[in-house]
């Protein structure tokens, strides 16, 4: 009895505590702090020198807790990562998750040298450590900060945060090998496992996210179930990769990227399901790292760690960053945000856990010093993550559209699902039927509690229910015909500016009528051109673009090529004549333009 009384007071603590973190959540958005620090700092006030006075210093447990939540978060960010919208970023990314990893270890272990005084083997020890950027950290901060990035900027940070943990682990091991005088690998033999890992990896990866798609499309399993397959399937293949010599982390993400890229049943409901456990999966891990660590043991080296999270931030990831980007034209400024996004989160405190399970020389020191910069990068990046967006211009003022969407799967096929929305009163569809896209079938319409016909319905009107057969993948456009009028008219006004013109006027013409200074290269060209050289002819209402001084926003779309745009100017303007005068020129610019076609 007195065993099952345990296992209840410690249920009833994690409870506890995952009720906390989400509380606690609620307040970190509202002060815009980085939650995966409030969750880690929960952990530490709950542990043996916070107020909860809990002794844990179970470190396999904790490594076992963090892989499993790690194998989540990153089947997560392999499903949303869509492979038509990064195809510019793949070969950049591959660099930086291999050649920036060894560049920035090995300038991190010259500060660990010099300020922990640790011989060269030992500091490129701590340097691998901390080499890697951490997908959690990186995929949970940019979706939870609401943070829309320019497409090849965000596709590099997620694939390489995501890809980046095979090199970190093998070169951690080996050091670590090395420091435990098991010298007997040569480094060919050494470079051969690395090879294996990233190989048995990307099969393990490839064929499972292949067999969860074909189970999730063949099986007839009862309502709900699909997404418990998909994220089961996922935790499977992460450890059967582990089991043959592979890498987990290489393979489950490279499922969730198979799986998001295919045709696949319920895949609303998989996400909606992950969503949740990738929640979870973050709380429960940041909450028993917070719990191992013990904070006075943190003040013994803490000036010299704090050394080595500077050098990291401000000199060893931005000069890798700079040295594996320059061949591939990223401008200044995207270079400088991938920089400041190296986030470091439980991969590092992972590793720095390796050395304390085989009980190598000053493992507490690494353990100490790979906890700080974890708790500094999340503290001083993370909460600066959209900060540093807008200061780089990297940031992509796009709002989600404000709409209720009820999304229906439809057994039986995989290519279309069936989205129904309500039509309030001034909505843009009611105003311009016209505007719904040509690949949206409407398929029925209730009004006043009757099912109605599309050709027994007629016309939209206020408060009809209205049901369309849509593409996988595109509804986000009938979000914006069906939104709520007060809370249209304020996103329009934030995204799109008081301006807008037809998409096809040339450039050119538009600098003449403003005094902007265009780039010769584009000037020749449309918006909608230039739109879709840079977005991979895939552009989504809410995209921006800088030219001469001012911001250029997709407003709508035909199909899809951008057929209006917004004209936001980089200075205020003020004064309704002023305004007018603004108004008068555009229209005169829409008669010259087409009474020229």
């Amino acid at each position: 009895m007195d065993v099952l009384h345990a296992l209840d007071v410690w249920l009833l603590i994690g409870a506890v505590l995952v009720l906390a973190g989400i509380a606690s959540s609620l307040v970190a958005t509202r002060f815009g702090a980085p939650m995966l620090l409030v969750f880690l700092a929960l952990g530490m006030l709950a542990g043996e020198d916070g107020f909860g006075g809990i002794a844990f210093d179970d470190f396999r447990l904790t490594y076992a807790v963090g892989s499993l939540a790690l194998a989540v978060i990153l089947f997560d960010g392999g499903l949303r990562t869509r492979l038509d919208q990064v195809r510019g970023a793949i070969a950049p990314s591959i660099i930086l998750a291999s050649l920036g990893v060894v560049l920035t270890a090995g300038l991190t272990a010259a500060a660990a040298n010099y300020l922990l005084g640790l011989g060269w083997a030992e500091s490129l020890l701590m340097g691998s450590i901390l080499a890697s950027t951490d997908a959690a950290a990186v995929f949970f901060l940019l979706r939870a900060n609401g943070l829309h990035l320019q497409r090849r900027v965000g596709a590099t940070l997620e694939i390489e945060s995501s890809s980046n943990d095979p090199i970190a682990v093998f070169i951690t091991l080996a050091l670590i090998g090395v420091l435990s005088a098991d010298t007997s690998s040569s480094y060919l033999a050494m470079a051969l496992q690395l090879g294996r890992q990233v190989l048995l990896g990307a099969l393990a990866g490839w064929a499972g996210g292949r067999l969860i798609a074909f189970a999730l499309n063949r099986l007839e399993l009862p309502s709900g179930l699909h997404p418990l397959l998909a994220v089961a399937g996922a935790i499977g293949v992460f450890a059967l990769s582990n089991v043959l010599g592979g890498s987990g982390y290489l393979a489950v993400y490279l499922a969730g990227v198979v799986i998001g890229n295919r045709p696949v049943r319920a895949f609303a409901n998989v996400l909606s399901v992950q969503d949740a456990a990738t929640w979870l999966a973050q709380m429960v891990m940041f909450l028993v790292l917070g719990l191992l660590v013990t904070p006075t043991r943190l003040l013994e080296s803490i000036w010299v760690a704090l050394g080595v999270a500077a050098f990291l931030m401000f000199v060893a990831r931005p000069l890798a960053v700079a040295l594996c980007l320059a061949p591939f034209g990223f401008r200044k400024r995207e270079i400088s945000f991938i920089s400041w996004v190296g986030l470091r989160g439980a991969v590092g405190i992972f590793l720095a856990s390796i050395p304390m399970l085989v009980g190598l020389p000053n493992a507490q020191l690494y353990f100490n010093v790979a906890f700080v910069v974890v708790l500094v990068s999340l503290l001083v990046q993370g909460w600066s993550l959209s900060w540093a967006a807008d200061l780089f211009g990297v940031a992509v003022p796009r709002r989600d559209p404000p709409s209720r969407r009820v999304e229906l799967d439809l057994p039986g096929q995989l290519e279309y699902e069936l989205v129904g929305y309500r039509a309030e009163e001034g909505a843009a569809v009611l105003h311009d039927v016209s505007r719904v896209p040509t690949w949206a079938r409407p398929v029925l319409t209730v009004r006043d509690g009757k099912v109605l016909t599309p050709d027994q319905a007629g016309s939209l009107r206020a408060q009809d229910y209205a049901y369309f057969l849509a593409p996988l993948g595109r509804v986000i456009r009938l979000d914006w015909l069906f939104a709520e009028p007060a809370q249209a008219r304020e996103v329009e006004r934030a995204m799109f500016g008081e301006f807008s013109f037809d998409g096809n006027i040339p450039l050119a013409a538009l600098a003449d009528f403003y005094g902007l200074k265009v780039p010769v290269r584009v000037a020749s060209q449309t918006a909608a051109d230039l739109f879709a050289s840079h977005f991979d002819e895939q552009p989504q209402i809410g995209d921006s673009l800088r030219v001469g001084g001012t911001t250029l926003v997709v407003r709508e779309l035909l199909e899809d090529r951008v057929s209006r745009v917004g004209l936001k100017f980089a200075v205020a303007r003020s004064g309704k004549g002023h305004r007018a005068a603004i108004r008068e020129r555009l229209q005169r610019l829409r008669a010259r333009f087409a009474r020229k076609t």
